[in-house]
């Protein structure tokens, strides 16, 4: 008897408001995601329509707000490591976070929003890093001074470069 190929099923989890979405590689695929604007896309899910709107993305987090049909949402996602990771009771997040502003994937520098010897808190924009065509704002994750800055507008950048040293 004949065997069909398998499939490798990634699961994935998306939090919002408390509740957990599970979420598989093949219904992902299966989404009807259509570009209609510069960060906005129309899906078409079970015969109903939704407009989408990014509005802000953090790759190091894990974590998206989007606008759907005109209501704000904020997404955590998680892969099969981070449910496994959580299972177990660990953290995947290191407990010392670092103030330097460093690359999470390549990309180009749009725009460095600070100045060496500028003082910046936790949540301050530092630049814009374009990576997969979309505009990421990397901030500031503790409070300091800006020490020195690494990269200059319209740099091409790699994964885990240093960007901004903050003390």
């Amino acid at each position: 008897m004949p065997t069909s190929p398998t499939t490798t099923m990634i699961n994935y989890q998306i939090t919002t408001n408390g509740r957990d979405y599970p979420l598989t590689s093949d219904q992902l695929a299966a989404l009807d995601l259509v570009p209609t604007g510069h960060r906005q896309w129309n899906l078409l899910h079970e015969g109903k329509n939704f407009a989408i709107t990014l509005r802000d993305i953090d790759l190091a987090a894990k974590t998206v707000a989007l606008t759907i049909n005109g209501r704000e949402h904020d997404l955590a996602l998680s892969d099969e490591v981070d449910l496994l990771v959580q299972k177990l009771g660990f953290s995947t997040v290191e407990n010392t976070k670092s103030k330097d502003a460093i690359a999470p994937m390549p990309g180009l520098v749009l725009d460095v929003m600070i100045a060496e010897g500028d003082t910046v808190e936790a949540g301050k924009p530092l630049l814009i890093l374009e990576a997969m065509k979309m505009e990421n704002v990397l901030k500031s994750e503790g409070d300091g001074t800006v020490k020195s800055i690494k990269v200059t507008k319209g740099e091409a950048v790699e994964k885990r470069q240093l960007l901004i040293e903050i003390e």
